[in-house]
Formats: C-alpha cells, structure tokens, sequence
C-alpha cells in the first residue's frame, strides 16, 4: 500500500506539473507606476511605454566614440530604449496631469498612460487639468483616443507660443482641437502662477513656449521637466549635450 501511495503521489505531481505548464503564456508586463510624496502633494510617475531612439544621430555636442564609452559605462546601447512618462500630481484640491503621453502618435510601443493612470487607483474622468510641457506628439497625443477626448472634465494648459505652434501642424492640432472647441483649453503667457505651490518656469528652445512646472509643498519642491533631458546617462555629466 505504501508504493501504492508513492506511485499516485508521483504520478499526481507529474500530472499537475504537466497542466501548468501547457497554459498560454502572458507575455505582459503589469502596469507601471511609481508614487511618492512631496510635501502633501501626492506625485505618481507613469509610464506610457518605451521607444528605441537613435541618440547617435539625435544629440549634438559629444562625438559617437564618446557617446558608446558613456552609454557602455551605464550598459545601455543604440538604439537607446527610451522612456516615455506622465506625472499626476494630486494636490488635495485638484488632480493635475503632466503631459499625457504618445496615444497612437508614436507607434505600438507607448500610448499606455491612460491604462496606467487607471492602474495607479485613479481614473481619466477625475483628472482636473493638464500641463503640457510642449506639445510634440509624444507629449500630448495621448489626449485623444479616434478623436475624442481621453480626459472629458481636464482644462488642458499651455503656453500661448507652444498652442500657436500647435495649431500650425495637423497632428499635434488634432489633438488639442477637441478641448478648444469644448472650451476646456486655457493658455498662459511665460513664467506664470497657476496656484498656490504651482509655477511654470519659462524654458523656451525645444520648443517655442517650452515650460518646466514646478510644484512646492512645506518646503519640498518637484520639477517637471519635459525633453530637457532625454539621456540622463550622459547629459547630467555634460549639461551642454543635448537634442
């Protein structure tokens, strides 16, 4: 009876083993985020995805010998996976996103911020406002989804020379158009208070109303910062590199 036993343990785990391993696989990620604290603000960076970048051709002020030894240095390599990212920012009074990723402008490997968004805990619905760091595809495309607004109840904002630069290409129009014509678009002009703890810092060059925001809580401070860095491997060391 005791080999009796055994020999069905045995053959039961093989049995058991066998079944899980014909399921299908996932092959997915979970979704990502990351939340902290910044005073009593409430901050939660987003993914939206990743994108090979060739930043061989891209950066300007480092040689291509440079650029490999700096990128071996951190193990990264060209193409250069690139990350894409929101930030919600939840202030107690108002739930403010900044920048709201590629949508379908950029390719099948972004346009998850809105999934994202939901992950985290929180939904499109309650978003109050949207700062825009610049409007290029990567930035605002996630605004839409076939044309409609993502975030129905979001008063997006940006600056006036960045929404006039917009406005002149079809793409990025496309995407901002739909809260115009809702009367849920409001522009700002340069270094401006938003409220209470919230700046934007005038940063034009990437674009021509290019702004950073920055957010100040019981002496703590978070700055958003869209493309001023787009290789922190290489860029934090030498400032003078960029796109």
């Amino acid at each position: 009876m005791k080999f009796i036993r055994v020999f069905l343990t045995v053959c039961l785990a093989a049995f058991s083993f066998a079944a899980f391993a014909a399921a299908p696989m996932v092959k997915m990620q979970a979704p990502g985020f990351y939340r902290t604290m910044i005073g009593d603000f409430e901050v939660t960076a987003l993914s939206d995805g990743t994108v090979p970048l060739p930043m061989d051709t891209l950066l300007n002020g480092i040689s291509r010998d440079d650029l490999n030894k700096a990128l071996a240095h951190h193990h990264l390599s060209l193409p250069l996976e690139t990350s894409v990212n929101g930030f919600l920012i939840n202030t107690g009074e108002k739930l403010i996103l900044i920048d709201a990723g590629a949508g379908s402008f950029f390719g099948p490997t972004v346009g998850k911020l809105a999934a994202n968004l939901k992950a985290s805990g929180y939904q499109p619905e309650q978003v109050d406002e949207i700062y825009l760091t610049h409007p290029h595809p990567d930035h605002l495309g996630g605004l839409i989804a076939d044309g409609q607004r993502v975030f129905p109840n979001a008063l997006v904002r940006l600056d006036q020379k960045d929404a006039d630069f917009a406005m002149k290409d079809e793409k990025m129009g496309s995407a901002l158009k739909p809260y115009m014509d809702a009367g849920m678009f409001k522009a700002y002009n340069g270094d401006t208070e938003l409220a209470p703890g919230i700046r934007v810092v005038n940063a034009t060059g990437h674009t021509p109303g290019h702004s950073v925001y920055q957010f100040e809580s019981k002496g703590q401070k978070f700055v958003a910062m869209g493309d001023l860095i787009h290789v922190a491997a290489i860029q934090f060391d030498t400032p003078s590199v960029a796109v």
